[in-house]
């Protein structure tokens, strides 16, 4: 994404930290299939030591746990294009496939966008 663009109001993406020797594992951690909206996927896109992504993470876990609602996790660090497209926004939460929100992710508004009321 370029820096030209504006945020709509909200957040993003995130990983879980990694800790020095931690081993390279795979850019992408996916929650179990099924739930109410197995036809939903909620995207996190982050990098490891980014307090915003671990904050974002806690919104998303709660509310697609919540909803029934498929999601992943995907670090930038591990993947050149999203590095390139998100790097000044992370975390960046797509909803199937399409931005929803980046820095800062909103709890009621991404539970909105999935259709269901905010608390």
């Amino acid at each position: 994404m370029t820096s030209g663009r504006r945020r709509a109001d909200g957040g993003g993406p995130s990983t879980p930290p990694s800790t020095p020797g931690d081993a390279p594992g795979p850019s992408r951690r996916t929650s179990p299939a099924g739930g109410e909206h197995p036809d939903r996927l909620v995207t996190l896109i982050g990098k490891p030591g980014c307090h915003l992504c671990d904050d974002a993470r806690a919104v998303v876990e709660a509310v697609c746990a919540d909803l029934g609602v498929r999601w992943e996790e995907r670090d930038i660090t591990r993947e050149p294009g999203l590095h390139e497209e998100y790097w000044e926004q992370i975390p960046v939460v797509l909803i199937d496939g399409r931005q929803h929100d980046f820095w800062r992710i909103r709890e009621d508004r991404l539970r909105a966008a999935l259709g269901a009321p905010g608390r």
